[in-house]
């Protein structure tokens, strides 16, 4: 199916002040608004017209979402602070690394100055079937092409897939999920916060969309408690080009340590699945042995149990395998004999 590229569909520009006043303006339009955070998403979408909202709700200019501000010995960070922010964020590198390298990698330098934490895991799919606007089921059709003799579908899902193989694009949502966060989302009936992993959906739920909100939903702000402060943490992300790819595939971990052993862990990964998964199998399995390359090996093989690969993708099998063990028994050093 040939995409015309032409120039975008007209929509009227609004540019609330606060926080209020944009989700009263999410509220008044519901399906026909569209928010725009960084617009690194939304212009893709508009550019190749594939997406035609009557109203683009744009939240560049609302100051209270931007930010990092303590509550208490927690941290709250608002949707619309820029990935670069978190990254050189003192406390954040410094209590929850992990949350800084994994917004290191995503995209390139350029990018992480315009796009957003809020944008970051709420973009879309990445599914070139469905970016391209061919009529899958995602985007309202009958069929996913991918998921056939002849689709193209080796960065697709190996775990979740209910008629959509696409799988989630987000290289700081396993991160917050593994710093178990909130996020807080402003609705026509108050304020709603929901853990993060509860925060994505998969399309035995929802095939159309990959999160939670309703039409007149904003979401304000991501909290990370204090409880996983100083962890020992791991991020990991593979893709085919240093700067810009998205991942094939990545892992977070988070894990307390009492004398050696695993007393408290939290590990999830994307890009195998529609939704990021937190691996709570593997949590259960790794409790209380050491945190060390024979514990790694058995959570790996654990991790990737029930995988069904597509046609292209078996790799992610052990690639999975792999980034599970690195993110519990670290990385090992090669060891040279002659």
């Amino acid at each position: 199916m040939a995409v015309i590229r032409d120039v975008m569909p007209a929509f009227d520009l609004l540019q609330p002040s606060s926080a209020a006043d944009a989700q009263k303006l999410l509220q008044q339009h519901g399906e026909e608004a569209w928010v725009m955070a960084g617009g690194l998403d939304s212009f893709d979408w508009l550019k190749d017209r594939i997406k035609k909202p009557k109203v683009l709700v744009d939240l560049s200019g609302i100051d209270e979402l931007k930010g990092i501000r303590a509550t208490g010995d927690d941290l709250e960070i608002g949707a619309m602070t820029t990935l670069t922010e978190i990254v050189n964020h003192p406390e954040i590198k410094a209590k929850y690394s992990v949350l800084s390298d994994a917004a290191e990698l995503v995209a390139s330098p350029q990018i992480r100055n315009q796009g957003t934490l809020g944008g970051n895991v709420s973009q879309d799919a990445r599914c070139w079937y469905y970016r391209g606007g061919w009529p899958c089921y995602r985007a309202g059709g009958n069929i996913c092409y991918a998921d056939t003799p002849v689709g193209r579908n080796r960065e697709h899902a190996i775990f979740g897939a209910n008629r959509c193989v696409a799988v989630h694009p987000s290289d700081t949502a396993p991160a917050l999920i593994a710093l178990d966060a909130k996020f807080v989302i402003q609705t026509p009936k108050g304020e709603r916060v929901v853990d993060a992993e509860d925060y994505f959906l998969g399309p035995e739920i929802d095939i159309t969309h990959l999160n939670i909100l309703e039409p007149g939903d904003l979401l304000t702000a991501i909290r990370i408690p204090s409880t996983w402060a100083g962890a020992k943490f791991y991020f990991e992300k593979v893709r085919d080009r240093n700067v810009w790819d998205f991942p094939l595939m990545n892992v977070a971990s988070a894990m307390m340590l009492n004398g050696g052993n695993i007393d408290r862990i939290r590990i999830a990964v994307s890009a195998v699945a529609p939704k990021p998964m937190r691996l709570k199998a593997v949590e259960d399995a790794v409790r209380g042995k050491p945190a060390d390359a024979a514990t790694g090996e058995m959570a790996g093989q654990l991790a990737v149990q029930g995988a069904v690969p597509l046609q292209f993708n078996a790799y992610k099998i052990p690639l999975m395998r792999n980034l599970v063990k690195r993110a519990i028994g670290g990385v090992q050093e090669a060891t040279w004999t002659s």
